[in-house]
């Protein structure tokens, strides 16, 4: 576990969980999967033997740093790194790259996000160790690969070489050769046709020397930014460097800053009952169902009622009849009715409810 540190990237609104994922209380703060945890507790709990807890580091807009007190009060302030505007993934990790290394030089980082599930847990953890240890042999970029279950157009997609020559020595990771961004659903069919392309799940093992390395070769300006103020990490004179720093970063995510440029990113394959619970419908998907197909979590009474997700209140008594295929969720004075088919309307509706009804809702 020395030298080994989490960096949990807990910043995003997550907008399309709307309304439960909303601008003051996004839905790493919620216990979504309803098991009494939120799913920004469930990931540091995920990782739990892997890194002590004072090797834990949030990465959060200081908005939010509050809330992240609140659920996790076991670690100090100093671990938990406020971002004052939202600049993509790239920032974020270099941020919280450089905070680590200055402090060990010999850090090893696991980065991940705060709003994945991950349901076969331990075959996860035996996956980290192993991507653990093969990052500190070497100097390659790690990302988890998912195993495709279905042709989805919401994740993106990593095709790797599973030739012996691109192999890393005593390992089961392979040489990445493409990273493709949503792509569209006749070629994410082909995608898991072929059967040598993962969905990336945006989890990430590498030591810090080697990701800043790649920050100097593939991110220059990003790199440039945080060279000139890393002395003033750690110190009382970060908030306000951070704040200079951020203002010149552009917005980018580490994916295309990095991973897509970069020469030395290895996929480890994964299957971990994973998700990524970015939509109200990949909660379906991971949570268990009734008889009929629905996912209940709340004082509901159903009638003639089919393939739903009813996510209320628990104070709120909840009758349905004669749905099919429908999202049925309610928070703090929003409800939400919806067919689970038109799901990636609800940014469209959050658009829409900002501009009508002001930004309380949204």
């Amino acid at each position: 576990m020395e030298h080994t540190y989490l960096v949990v990237m807990a910043g995003g609104i997550g907008s399309r969980f709307w309304p439960f994922s909303r601008t003051q209380h996004p839905k790493q703060f919620h216990d979504v999967l309803g098991v009494g945890r939120s799913m920004l507790q469930l990931t540091v709990d995920r990782f739990r033997g892997i890194c002590p807890p004072e090797n834990i580091f949030i990465v959060t807009n200081r908005d939010y740093i509050g809330l992240v007190h609140e659920h996790l009060p076991e670690l100090p302030m100093s671990q938990i790194l406020g971002e004052p505007i939202g600049r993509n993934t790239a920032p974020c990790i270099a941020y919280a790259s450089y905070c680590i290394a200055q402090h060990d030089p010999e850090a090893t980082l696991i980065v991940t996000p705060a709003d994945h599930a991950v349901l076969r847990e331990e075959e996860f953890r035996r996956l980290i160790r192993e991507a653990v240890a093969s990052a500190r042999q070497h100097d390659v970029l790690i990302t988890l690969g998912i195993h495709p279950s279905r042709p989805d157009t919401g994740y993106g997609y990593i095709q790797y070489m599973d030739e012996p020559a691109h192999h890393l020595p005593d390992s089961a990771l392979y040489k990445v050769k493409t990273f493709t961004e949503k792509p569209n659903s006749d070629l994410a069919r082909m995608f898991v046709e072929s059967g040598d392309f993962l969905w990336n799940a945006g989890l990430f093992i590498w030591r810090a020397s080697v990701i800043i390395e790649a920050f100097h070769h593939c991110l220059s300006d990003i790199a440039e930014v945080f060279e000139e103020g890393k002395h003033l990490l750690g110190t009382p004179l970060e908030e306000a460097f951070i704040e200079e720093a951020y203002s010149r970063c552009r917005n980018i995510s580490i994916d295309f800053g990095v991973m897509e440029k970069a020469n030395n990113v290895y996929v480890l394959p994964a299957d971990i009952g994973w998700s990524d619970l970015g939509t109200w419908d990949s909660l379906h998907q991971v949570s268990s169902r009734d008889a009929q197909g629905n996912v209940i979590d709340g004082e509901v009474l159903l009638y003639d009622t089919r393939e739903c997700l009813i996510k209320t209140p628990h104070e709120r008594l909840v009758v349905v009849q004669g749905l099919e295929g429908y999202i049925v969720a309610e928070y703090d004075n929003v409800l939400l009715i919806c067919q689970r088919s038109e799901e990636q309307r609800v940014k469209e509706f959050v658009a829409d409810v900002k501009a009508k009804k002001g930004v309380g809702y949204n």
